[in-house]
């Protein structure tokens, strides 16, 4: 639990406690685990007087979910739900040892203090702060933190869902990470409200030869043809094409900066300044080649090469998207499906919406809130199976010239302190009244 004396806000050493608890994730199904992150959350929960339940379906893959009662039973329960893993990190490359959570300059440092231990801290200080105060929320809440977000949710949010959902009972719909925060367009502060995002399919591309020394003349390189596949898909250009949400994403960047991009989609998004590589992601599909595996010694030609893909699609088009990977890589190189999940869109409308657009308005007033769709995934995905619509609302304001998005699976992950108290006030305020 943590400590009163550091003079920290609460929602900071909550954070700081979580990143110290080195939950990295490496990827099909090597991770150090949740579990002792997974108990200090339930532990918290039950010091508000909750009773947490665990689910450990794989060793140290722990999930851990707690219900709050709300005043009003006639309306459907609310999920907060967040992810305890991280991916890893590479020490050296850090200006601080990425799971110490140290506060520097204002700001709380290392992995997960953006994606996402800061959001689960906001979840647990909101809550409490409502029931410290002898207060219930307007609506029951389910609170979720899950295993495994980060390979995917298949080892955690999908085993969840499918092996416990009645833990979920009641409930239409869910907030969770990549929303909420602020960027700014020229000069002017923006909110970024998540209502969809893209669709995944990780991928293996797998050349084969003939293998044989390395002095040869040999044309029969399996690296060769890897290597040649991978530079064309990584390169390869891909067009814009809109969704409902992106399209609702650019009429809103173009009222709040005036059409001085002529209708360009990506000019439109290149005014969010350092956060327009993000953006520009959401308006097509990309492929990015993330490793590389082949050979065992410098003199040995190998007969089988392997490079890994991260395909994020518009929802909806996977299939065709599939059938162009398959036309750029050529027929020397094959292609396995890894993991492959679902996109999402749910309208920007209704009264979570609503509630969401209120709740940063009264914390910073006259700021617009727009809509977009995330370039990434989140464990909105396996709820959807439930028929759960989600959001992505982990409110922060921060500063102009913080590279907040850049920081997602980067080096140097920081946020501002005062971006936590933010969020947590913002999510306070949601969950008292929605």
């Amino acid at each position: 639990m943590p400590t009163p004396d550091d003079g920290l806000p609460e929602v900071a050493r909550i954070a700081a406690d979580l990143i110290r608890f080195d939950t990295s994730n490496f990827g099909g199904g090597t991770a150090h685990g949740e579990r002792e992150a997974a108990e200090y959350v339930g532990a918290y929960l039950e010091g508000l007087g909750l009773t947490p339940e665990f689910y450990e379906p794989i060793p140290r893959r722990t999930n851990v979910v707690a219900r709050v009662a709300g005043r009003n039973q006639d309306k459907p329960a609310l999920i907060l739900h967040g992810h305890l893993d991280v991916v890893p990190a590479i020490a050296e490359d850090w200006s601080v040892d990425p799971f110490a959570g140290e506060i520097r300059d204002g700001m709380l440092w290392g992995r997960g203090a953006v994606d996402m231990k800061n959001m689960n801290a906001m979840i647990l200080t909101a809550v409490a702060d409502l029931l410290r105060a002898g207060e219930q929320p307007e609506r029951d809440l389910i609170l979720a933190f899950f295993a495994d977000e980060e390979n995917g949710g298949v080892e955690g949010s999908a085993l969840v869902v499918r092996d416990r959902p009645e833990w979920f009972a009641g409930a239409t719909e869910a907030i969770s990470e990549v929303g909420g925060y602020s960027i700014s367009f020229d000069d002017r502060r923006a909110y970024l409200l998540q209502v969809g995002e893209k669709a995944l399919i990780w991928m293996k591309l797998v050349a084969r030869g003939r293998a044989g020394h390395g002095s040869r003349l040999h044309p029969d390189n399996a690296v060769t043809k890897l290597a040649e596949a991978v530079a064309r898909l990584g390169r390869a250009t891909w067009p814009v094409r809109l969704t409902d949400t992106t399209t609702e994403f650019l009429d809103a960047v173009t009222r709040l900066t005036g059409d001085a991009a002529g209708g360009d989609p990506d000019a439109l998004a290149e005014r969010a300044g350092a956060a327009s590589a993000f953006l520009r992601s959401t308006l097509r599909t990309t492929t990015n080649p993330t490793g590389l595996t082949a050979g065992y010694k410098h003199n040995v030609i190998p007969d089988r090469a392997e490079a890994l893909i991260d395909v994020r699609v518009l929802p909806g088009t996977e299939a065709e998207s599939l059938e162009e990977i398959r036309r750029i890589v050529g027929d020397e190189v094959d292609i396995e499906i890894v993991h492959q999940d679902i996109g999402l869109e749910v309208p920007f409308r209704g009264d979570l919406v609503e509630a969401m657009v209120s709740s940063l308005g009264r914390h910073d007033p006259g700021v617009p809130v727009i809509p977009y769709l995330l370039g990434a995934g989140t464990d909105n995905k396996a709820l959807a199976a439930l028929g759960i619509a989600g959001y992505g609302f982990a409110p922060l304001r921060l500063p102009a010239d913080l590279d907040f998005t850049g920081m997602f699976h980067g080096v140097d992950e920081r946020v501002p302190v005062d971006a936590l108290v933010f969020g947590q006030r913002v999510l306070t305020d949601l969950i008292r009244t929605y």
